[in-house]
Formats: structure tokens, C-alpha cells, sequence
């Protein structure tokens, strides 16, 4: 069926027009038009009557009406929401507004270089990128105060990052310590390094043993001071070309004044023992448990020729506890790692013995693997070396510990343990750390770049605290991802204004649980959401709690 006009002539010579509904019926071979429906003169329905006509008529048709009720609908964007939702959360709760507000206050413009300094550190979990190219991202987060930022607010928060940071850990720290009750009795220190997309600072800026295996380009060390739980309470920046032993020395004293800490025991790992480091603590009378290096150290070996009974501590972890030299040593040992080591050595003598049987003595000598089981004469191969498959079984599933403290062995090697976890935590998110790209020339930039991914890990390292303690189980990045996929959807209606949310993908909902947090509603009317001054967010802005 379709419309159709019929004109008529009057007598007068006017004409007048009628609109028909027809459709085509086929009578008799021939196609012709049926009036189905008279409606009425097309100047009086065109009039308003028509209009209305149509739209009723529309619901009946799904094409028609939705084309109808699009003219109605209008989507103005659709930006991501997640990552701010469940990020700013932490970020109130450490306390973090609050802090940089009030070392940012004798600037006029404090309250945007604290929200900056939130805009760089979400930016950094998110997506790293340049200060011009956090200006540009920000149009791509629903947050509205991120309007009010101007390209100068990021530089001007980096330097007063810098100016005011040791202030800004203390402040956290004791945030930090009463929101998650820590026990600051332990801490862990752990180093990494990134390199300049340029030629960096004066100060910093140095070729040095590159993490990044970048030795051709200038870095800069980076050190984390982390509890026994994982959360970063401080970090300290170092020229390119400083050793972990020295920043470990460095770094010491200072921790304990700082957050005047009655009682600190400092965790390390293998990389940073040295006679002199040792012998410095024990001077200063500062507790220490640290790693020691199996072949490498005089005392290890022997230390692993004194007898003694093992103590089961959990699982497969056993101690026993050695004094050599008036010094205290742990000797931790795990039979299943013991059992796992013998078996990839012998091997080693296997695949050897083939060869040797294969291709003669000669093309051994250069494998490193294969050479330090050999006997050697002027570099001659002359069969293998027993004496040392011997030397090495004494290492099977074994790791030294030397210690200052009075702890007990079992809680030595478990505190030890605890610097894996937090070591593999800290690999886990250090993206909130991976510091590139770094542009800044100058060294107060750069501190204060540096001071921005530290407080992203502290987020980061919140974030998962809360995981761990209601027990949800989730990969971490797949997290973030799913996270980014929650939009803001701004619409108008007819004369309304409304905010959208998208649904909840993955495991985004699980972040929003671990906080004790509701998502945001699903439709929410825009009509109140108005920026009333400061820092406040409009009513549906803020989620629910539980």
C-alpha cells in the first residue's frame, strides 16, 4: 500500500486534492489501484492533523518508529569511567586529596595542580604518555574536573611533586599504615631503572648497568621501600650509575628517621651483599636479613659443611641455624627443590657424556654451561671433573641467609620468603613504574615524573592490598583491562539530559566489590550535574557504598 493524491476541479475553475491510501490488486491480467482509504483534503491534514497521523501510525512499524524516536536521541560521547571510578576511590582514601592540597597551598591555582597530579598518575596506569600527550587523553576520561586543566597546571604540579616529596611520603605513610593497620617492622628494598628519550638531566643522567639492557642509552636508578605486605612507603632517585649496594647504603639511615620507625629490619637480596655493607650495619646497629652468594662467598661454603638438624617451618621449607665467625647464618633448605636440581644436573652429565662420546673433548671448552664440569689442563679437556658434581650437590635446594637480628630461624626464613612475594609483586605492577616515556631535561621534572609513577604503584599496590584481603582471585592486568571498558555514554532525550553507563565486562565488578563500592546507575538524570565549586561531584558521579 502507499499514498497517493487525487485532484478534482471545481466549478469555479479551483481545484481542490484529496490524499487516498491505495494498494495495486491484479484483475483479470491487469494490474490497477484500489483505494483502500479516503483520508481527507491534503491542504487540512497537512495542517498538523497528518503529522500526528504519521507518528501514530509509526509504532506499528519497528523501522519507522525507531527512525522516529532517533530524532528524539542524541549520544554526545562515550568515555572511559572504569579506572577513575575505582582509582579515585583509593586515591580519598589514602588521603592523597587532602595531602597535595595542603602542600600545594601557597600556590593560587592549588586545587587544579592537585587534580593534575591525579590526571598523571591515572594516566600512568592507563595509558603512559607524554605531559602533551596527558592534555590530550584527558578528553578520552568521563571525569569533569579534568576541564579545568591547562598544559602549564602538569609542569607547575611536577615541580612542587619534587619540592614537597619527602612531606608527601610521610603524610601517605600514615595514611597508608592506619587504612590497611601495617606493620612497619619490616621493610623491603627493590631498584629498577629507566632510560631518557633524550639526553636527561645533568644531575641524574648517566650510562650505567642498564635493567632495560640499554646500556647505549643515559638513565637513572630508581629505588622502592615496600612493607612486608607489598605496599610502597617511599622511593629515592639516584644518578644512572649507581650500584644497588651503594643506594642500599644510602637509603639505610634514612628510612628509619624519616618515619621514625623504632625498630626497622631491613630485607635484601643476594645482589646487595658485600662484606663492607655488612660490616656497617653491624656498626650501626641496624638489624638486617639478607641473602647471601652461594659460590661465591668464603663463608657460605663453609657454612655448608657445618652439620645440623633441620626445622620444618611450612611445607617444604626447612631451617637450621649455623654460626660461623661470630657471625649468624640461616641455612634454609626445600627437599623438592633439592630433588628438582639433582635431576637437571645429572642431566647436564648425560647430554656431556653423549657428546664427549660424539664429538670429541675440543668442542666443549667454550659452553659455559657444560665447562665448570670439566677437568681442564691448558685448556684441554681431559674428562670430567667428579670433585665438583660432588661440590655442587652440597647446594641442592639450598639458600644461605646471614642475620644481625634476634628473630627466630623459622621467622628469618619466612620474612626472607616474604621479599619473593614482594619482589614478584613488584615485577607484577611495574608498569605503574615503567617510567618511559620520560622527555623532561630538567632535573626537578624529572623527580617529580619519577614522584607520579611512585604514587600510581601505591595505587596500584592499594588496589591489590584490597584484592588479597576479600580473597579475590583475578589476573591483575586482564582487571585494568576489563575496567577500561566501562564508558560514561552522555545523551539527551527529548528535553533531557542523561548519563549512561555501559555494562560491566570480566571481572570489572570484582574491583568495585574489593572497595566495597557500588558501579555507578545504569541511567542517571544529568539535570543536577552541575560542578557546584571546588572539588565536588555531581550526585551520580560518586558510587554507593555497600
Amino acid at each position: 500500500m502507499y499514498a497517493r493524491t487525487k485532484t478534482f476541479k471545481n466549478k469555479d475553475g479551483s481545484s481542490r486534492t484529496y490524499i487516498q491510501i491505495v494498494e495495486s490488486v491484479r484483475e483479470n491480467d491487469k494490474v490497477r489501484q484500489k483505494v483502500v482509504l479516503n483520508l481527507s483534503r491534503a491542504e487540512e491534514l497537512q495542517e498538523g492533523s497528518l503529522d500526528r497521523l504519521i507518528a501514530s501510525l509509526a509504532k506499528f512499524s519497528k523501522k519507522e518508529w525507531l527512525l522516529a524516536e532517533a530524532q528524539k536521541f542524541m549520544v554526545h560521547s562515550a568515555r572511559e569511567w572504569g579506572l577513575d571510578l575505582v582509582f579515585r576511590h583509593l586515591w580519598d582514601q589514602l588521603g592523597l586529596v587532602s595531602i597535595l592540597k595542603s602542600h600545594f597551598s601557597k600556590a593560587k591555582t592549588y586545587s587544579q595542580l592537585a587534580e593534575a597530579v591525579y590526571a598523571m598518575v591515572l594516566n600512568r596506569i592507563s595509558d603512559p604518555l607524554s605531559k602533551r600527550g596527558v592534555v590530550q587523553w584527558l578528553n578520552e576520561i568521563y571525569r569533569p574536573d579534568f576541564s579545568r586543566l591547562l598544559p602549564n597546571h602538569f609542569y607547575k604540579a611536577l615541580d612542587l611533586l619534587c619540592e614537597n616529596k619527602e612531606n608527601i611520603e610521610l603524610d601517605l605513610f600514615e595514611h597508608t599504615k592506619n587504612l590497611f593497620a601495617l606493620e612497619v617492622d619490616m621493610v623491603f628494598w627493590d631498584t629498577t631503572s629507566t632510560y631518557f628519550e633524550g639526553n636527561g638531566p645533568a644531575e641524574l643522567g648517566d650510562y650505567g648497568c642498564s635493567k632495560d639492557h640499554r646500556s647505549d642509552r643515559i638513565q637513572v636508578m630508581i629505588g622502592v621501600v615496600m612493607t612486608r605486605q607489598g605496599i610502597p612507603i617511599a622511593h629515592e632517585v639516584f644518578p644512572g650509575n649507581t650500584s644497588d649496594v651503594d643506594t642500599f647504603k644510602q637509603i639505610i639511615a634514612a628510612i628509619r628517621k624519616r618515619f621514625n620507625l623504632t625498630r626497622v629490619i631491613f630485607i635484601g637480596d643476594r645482589g646487595m651483599v658485600s662484606k663492607k655493607l655488612l660490616d656497617q650495619l653491624d656498626y650501626d646497629h641496624i638489624e638486617y636479613i639478607v641473602g647471601m652468594r652461594m659460590r661465591k662467598t668464603k663463608d657460605v661454603g663453609e657454612v655448608l659443611k657445618t652439620g645440623g638438624r633441620y626445622k620444618t617451618v611450612r611445607g617444604n621449607l626447612k631451617v637450621k641455624e649455623v654460626w660461623y665467625d661470630a657471625d649468624r647464618y640461616i641455612v634454609c633448605y626445600n627437599p623438592a627443590q633439592a630433588e628438582h636440581d639433582r635431576k637437571a644436573r645429572e642431566e647436564i652429565v648425560a647430554k656431556l657424556e653423549d657428546k664427549i662420546k660424539r664429538d670429541g673433548l675440543k668442542s666443549l671448552v667454550g659452553n659455559s654451561g657444560y665447562r665448570r664440569y670439566l677437568l681442564l689442563k691448558k685448556e684441554v679437556v681431559t674428562g670430567i671433573n667428579q670433585k665438583t658434581l660432588q661440590e655442587e650437590s652440597r647446594y641442592d635446594g639450598k639458600y644461605v641467609l646471614r642475620t644481625n637480628s634476634v628473630l627466630d630461624t623459622d621467622q628469618v626464613a619466612l620474612a626472607y620468603k616474604d621479599l619473593w612475594r614482594v619482589e614478584r609483586a613488584f615485577r607484577e605492577i611495574k608498569s605503574s613504574m615503567d617510567l618511559r616515556p620520560v622527555y623532561h631535561w630538567k632535573d626537578s621534572r624529572v623527580r617529580g615524573h619519577i614522584m607520579v609513577c611512585f604514587l600510581a604503584l601505591v595505587l596500584e599496590s592499594a588496589l591489590q592490598r584490597k584484592l588479597a584481603e576479600k580473597e579475590i582471585k583475578v589476573e591483575y592486568m586482564y582487571l585494568l583491562r576489563d575496567l577500561q571498558q566501562l564508558k560514561a555514554v552522555e545523551v539527551t532525550l527529548g528535553q533531557e539530559q542523561y548519563l549512561c553507563r555501559t555494562e560491566l565486562v570480566g571481572c570489572a565488578y570484582e574491583a568495585f566489590k574489593a572497595l566495597g563500592i557500588r558501579p555507578p546507575l545504569k541511567v542517571a538524570e544529568l539535570r543536577d550535574a552541575k560542578i557546584t565549586g571546588g572539588d565536588k561531584q555531581p550526585e551520580y558521579y560518586t558510587p554507593s557504598l555497600f
